[in-house]
């Protein structure tokens, strides 16, 4: 018995065949390239193809495919919305997976990013064991998959989780309202925003970033700066640890959880802030939660998705086989 998992990003798409012990025994990477709408459908369906006759010519079978999507899945209408693909507004993804001959009797499984984030964490990163932990995935936005009893925390419209809508600060500004205050400042775009800004403000600060071009500057540049002592690359990430320490403080607060994860590019380089980011988020959080809770950096890191997707599938066949016994 073997499962897919895919995870499709905003600039490529993982895929691999696990077994049902969680070890990957083949593995894909395709870039998007300027695929949109349909053609990234097709790719999708073409990877999975591809691994079920794969598997069939080892005399083996795919039971179950999971399938992670950077943005919201909703359940009840089984259409995908991702905003880092163009023409993914309302993108029917299940039906066209589920029309593929090959995948008939065969479970298919959609989540968000974030949802699988937390499974994979769950299934083979530092949340094993937990019934309640968070997974804030810091990348090009801002997200967080929240496993409460054991149970992914999905809200009404399967939106919960967007905390890069998280106000942090007042007064409100327009600009926040594409992705929110918590993301425009401190997500990987995010650094990178705040960092030109404070260029601008600051036009007598002395800065290696002032010889990048500004619409070229990363978040990537401000790390390296920091860490050649660039006073304002300083300023810009000693910002972001107090609003990551905050986020965090208020998501301890909130649903108490056991861990909190951090994953996504971001952690990545900002692992080195993360006794800086407890000590912020220990001013904030409410005290007790905070005091039985674990901080930490993802052990999975670029492959959190599509483990999580692997176990998506997993949690889908088992949870069949479960309906079939009581029956």
């Amino acid at each position: 018995m073997k499962l897919i998992g895919i995870d499709l990003g905003g600039t490529k798409i993982a895929s691999a065949i696990f077994n049902e012990n969680g070890a990957i025994e083949s593995r894909n990477v395709i870039k998007l390239g300027e695929r949109r709408g349909r053609d990234v459908g097709q790719l999708i369906m073409q990877m999975i193809e591809t691994f079920i006759r794969q598997a069939e010519k080892n005399g083996e079978n795919i039971a179950s495919i999971g399938i992670s999507v950077p943005g919201i899945y909703n359940a009840e209408h089984g259409r995908v919305w991702a905003p880092n693909i163009p023409e993914w507004d309302d993108y029917p993804l299940p039906d066209e997976v589920r029309s593929l001959p090959s995948v008939a009797n065969k479970i298919v499984s959609i989540d968000s990013d974030r949802a699988c984030y937390i499974l994979g964490e769950t299934w083979q990163g530092k949340t094993i064991g937990c019934r309640n932990a968070i997974f804030v995935a810091f990348g090009t936005g801002i997200g967080a998959g929240i496993l409460v009893d054991d149970t992914i925390l999905r809200g009404q419209d399967d939106i919960a989780g967007a905390i890069g809508w998280m106000g942090m600060n007042a007064p409100y500004d327009d600009k926040y309202k594409p992705c929110g205050h918590f993301e425009y400042y401190a997500s990987g775009d995010g650094i990178a925003r705040t960092a030109r800004e404070y260029l601008d403000k600051n036009q007598h600060t002395p800065s290696k970033l002032r010889g990048i071009i500004p619409n070229q500057l990363t978040a990537h540049h401000v790390f390296d700066a920091f860490c050649e002592g660039d006073l304002v690359a300083k300023e810009v990430l000693d910002y972001c640890i107090e609003l990551w320490g905050m986020a965090i403080a208020n998501l301890v607060s909130i649903f108490n959880p056991r861990k909190v994860i951090l994953g996504g590019g971001v952690f990545g380089p900002a692992a080195q802030f993360l006794d800086q980011i407890k000590l912020e988020a220990k001013k904030w959080a409410q005290p007790i939660s905070f005091a039985k809770v674990d901080v930490d950096v993802s052990a999975l890191g670029s492959d959190a998705g599509l483990i999580g997707a692997g176990y998506l599938a997993l949690r889908a066949l088992l949870n069949r086989e479960t309906k079939m016994q009581e029956r």
